[in-house]
């Protein structure tokens, strides 16, 4: 009953506005009342949990994407991509989810992802013909492959909560996330000329202004080789996730320091204090989310929820089915960070009594974050997505849904019922 009084808090907090971090501390206050727990006790082990070194990847990936940002890297991959598909049927549409894609290999998150490619892309697109609405829809469930793709944020939280591996966890979502990229390239395509019809006139869309193919290479070359040294870094063995962070934040500011130069030092320290807010508030969530974990866990709260829904459901499929529902639900009115930290850790022990391996869990959970983060009422990633556009969200609501349940909705149900294709990658690498 607690546990779930807990819930009805969070929430109500969150609706009427209350951050997120502090909406984690009134839930907290409400356990050590009603529990009666040792709050010194629990400020420790809260301590002690954050106190992790592969936290440290978290500032150094968030402050990559701010300085892919401002340095001028995120223009030069869209001008690559734009070069190498963007005339053709759909090129421009495809042109961004790629973009999206590579921009999210190397920072690891969807708002600097949505900022930049959107920023970039939105008028081009208009002048293409497609309508600012459906860009917005597109832009942002594409921007959120910086969740599927390695390195993400979102998965090294989920292996901090979960004790996992990180470098299992970011390989088991690679899979999802080429899924989900077809699935948007081929949906997109069958949009043009049924919803709107694309303008392919050079003239209209400034694909004139663009460099040829050898020369929008070299230039995009410094960018494109980001990813190549981070993953090719983890996966070989080279550096840790968290040395890779550093190397992505270093070879970020060199390149738009001193081969782009359109990194300034004015932007480089707007883009070091934008970073350290953003931290200051997931290491804040954390904090909380730990204490909070402490006491469901000495209570028993997950293991009472895994008895409770065995005795309701049997099937494991269908166990299967009401986890992705409540796991988007959740992702409807909480952002990425608080799914990801408090309703994983939650269902864990169910999904292992299921039969799923945890780092399977992982990208059950990236693929949810993915559909919930475009879901209203909150729907944090659609409503930046669409203040980028300058559309009106309602307008933007049901392109959304449409790629959410013919793209999002099959690519998580293939991911839950198709375990290899999220465990291939981490068994090849001995991850598991």
């Amino acid at each position: 009953m607690e546990g779930l009084i807990a819930i009805g808090i969070l929430l109500v907090l969150m609706i009427i506005g209350v951050p997120v971090a502090w909406s984690f501390a009134g839930v907290l206050a409400y356990l050590v009342y009603a529990f009666d727990a040792n709050l010194n006790t629990l400020m420790l082990q809260g301590y002690r949990s954050v106190d992790s070194v592969i936290l440290i990847a978290l500032p150094l990936f968030v402050l990559t994407g701010y300085m892919m940002q401002s340095g001028g890297i995120a223009k030069r991959l869209v001008d690559f991509i734009e070069v190498m598909i963007g005339k053709r049927r759909g090129g421009m549409g495809a042109s961004m989810v790629m973009a999206s894609g590579i921009f999210g290999a190397i920072a690891g998150t969807a708002t600097a992802a949505v900022a930049s490619i959107g920023t970039i892309m939105i008028g081009p697109l208009e002048q293409r013909g497609y309508p600012r609405a459906y860009s917005s829809a597109l832009l942002g469930i594409s921007s959120l492959l910086g969740i599927l793709i390695p390195p993400s944020i979102t998965m090294i939280l989920f292996a901090v909560v979960t004790r996992q591996s990180v470098a299992a966890c970011f390989a088991a979502s690679v899979g999802p996330a080429i899924l989900l990229i077809v699935g948007l390239i081929i949906a997109n395509r069958f949009s043009v000329g049924r919803f709107f019809q694309e303008v392919s006139s050079a003239a209209n869309d400034g694909l004139e202004q663009l460099p040829g193919k050898g020369r929008a290479t070299i230039r995009a070359f410094p960018a494109l080789s980001l990813p190549i040294i981070i993953l090719g870094g983890i996966y070989g063995g080279i550096f840790t996730p968290t040395e890779a962070a550093a190397v992505a934040a270093f070879a970020a500011m060199m390149i738009g320091f001193f081969i782009y130069k359109d990194l300034t030092v004015k932007s480089f320290a707007r883009g070091v204090v934008a970073a350290a807010e953003t931290t200051g508030t997931v290491i804040l969530i954390l904090l909380f989310s730990f204490m909070i974990g402490r006491i469901l866990a000495f209570e028993r709260i997950p293991q009472d929820l895994t008895e409770l829904v065995r005795t309701m459901i049997e099937n494991p499929l269908l166990i299967l089915i009401a986890v992705n529902i409540f796991l988007i639900l959740a992702g409807m009115i909480m952002d990425d960070v608080s799914v990801t930290v408090v309703v994983a850790p939650l269902f864990l022990p169910l999904m292992v009594d299921t039969g799923v391996h945890p780092v399977h869990f992982a990208s059950i959970v990236a693929c949810s974050v993915v559909i919930g983060a475009n879901s209203p009422p909150v729907a944090p990633i659609l409503y930046m997505a669409c203040r980028i556009g300058k559309v009106s969200i309602h307008k933007t609501v049901m392109p959304a849904l449409g790629l959410m349940a013919f793209v999002g909705l099959p690519v998580m149900m293939v991911t839950t019922f198709v375990p290899e294709l999220s465990l291939f990658l981490p068994r090849l690498l001995g991850f598991v």
